[in-house]
Order: C-alpha cells, then structure tokens, then sequence
C-alpha cells in the first residue's frame, strides 16, 4: 500500500460507492478521526463511510486509522482543499 501522505489520489475512483457520509469540513484533528471512529461503529460489514475533512493533516491520521484497525481505505483524493476518504469497515 502507498504512503497517503505522498500520493494526492489513492485508489481507484471507480470504486466510490459509500454507504453514510460525514462531513468533518471546518473540524481539525483529532475531532475528523474521533467522529469517524464513531461513524464506522454503526457500519456494517462491507459498508463504506466517506468522510468529507478540510484538514491537510486528516491524511496522515487516516493513514494510522487504517493500519491500527483493519479497516480499508478504498480511496481518497484532494480536490480544492477538501479531503474525501472512503473507509471500508471489513
């Protein structure tokens, strides 16, 4: 898997089917990871969050949310100072 903090797009956007969204836009870290943490609670298996952060450093916290729970980072992408992560709960 990529290092995210040096990829400006990773994954494939064909696969950006999502089944709840969050928005965390004007929230700074760590409030984007914790209301995500929260949010994947109430997936369930292969549901997919997208989360919506305006954060530069959400990147790197996603990064480490993903390799400290399991979880699957199908694809994320900057577009206009605006980060969307799409997080599979497997």
């Amino acid at each position: 898997m990529a290092t995210l903090a040096h990829t400006a797009i990773f994954g494939s956007p064909d696969s950006t089917h999502f089944d709840r969204t969050l928005d965390a836009r004007g929230l700074s870290c760590p409030l984007p990871i914790l209301n995500t943490r929260k949010s994947v609670e109430s997936l369930g298996p292969g549901e997919t969050l997208k989360v919506i952060s305006t954060d530069s450093g959400s990147v790197s916290f996603f990064e480490s949310l993903v390799r400290q729970t399991g979880l699957e980072l199908v694809f994320w992408q900057e577009l206009d100072g605006e980060y969307q992560f799409f997080i599979r709960k497997n």
